[in-house]
């Protein structure tokens, strides 16, 4: 069990995506989350709505099976494989956070400052979620795709536009580490 309850390196966990990624191709299959937006609104009923979603949801029943898996993995590993939830953080990080308003820094992974019931419930997270969601779903469709995908299986089969999405997503992030969030908190 303390194999397990370990960080894997990246010697044993990059195999394991590769060979997850190759039976994808293999099988002829994309990887990726991001459609299943797609393919959820396409099974309530969206296709009477626009055009856009007049499709056969059947035929991505596979990506609908892998992020069903991922909600259970998740949920398995935050309840029986996370034995500590104290995070080794530079100090220099928990000073700046201490600084924006955020307690227990380390101590968990994720900040009651986010994601707390009292924040979930206020005017403020609530905007902060809904307008976070829209921003992501429209940027990952328009981006066609998501970060997993276009930076596990469109690099990994060369595909430029994917370069660019990561550039994208990795400038996005720094931008929303060092400018938006401080505004925000």
């Amino acid at each position: 069990m303390d194999f397990i309850l370990q960080p894997w390196t990246w010697y044993f966990g990059g195999p394991l995506i590769s060979i997850s990624l190759l039976l994808y191709f293999y099988f002829g299959k994309n990887f990726g989350a991001s459609t299943n937006f797609e393919t959820l609104c396409t099974m309530a009923g969206a296709g009477k709505v626009s055009d856009y979603f007049k499709k056969d949801w059947k035929d991505r029943d596979f990506a609908l099976l892998f992020v069903i898996g991922l909600i259970i993995g998740g949920f398995i590993s935050s309840i029986y494989l996370i034995p500590n939830q104290t995070i080794d953080l530079n100090p220099k990080t928990v000073q700046e956070l201490t600084e924006l308003g955020f307690s227990n820094i380390g101590s968990q992974y994720f900040p009651e400052e986010i994601f707390g019931e009292e924040v979930l419930f206020s005017l403020k997270g609530f905007l902060i979620l809904l307008i976070s969601g829209i921003l992501v779903g429209f940027g990952t469709r328009y981006a066609g795709g998501c970060t997993s995908g276009h930076a596990i299986t469109g690099l990994s089969s060369l595909q430029f536009p994917s370069l660019l999405a990561v550039f994208g997503f990795f400038i996005g992030g720094i931008i929303a580490t060092w400018f938006i969030i401080p505004i925000i908190f």
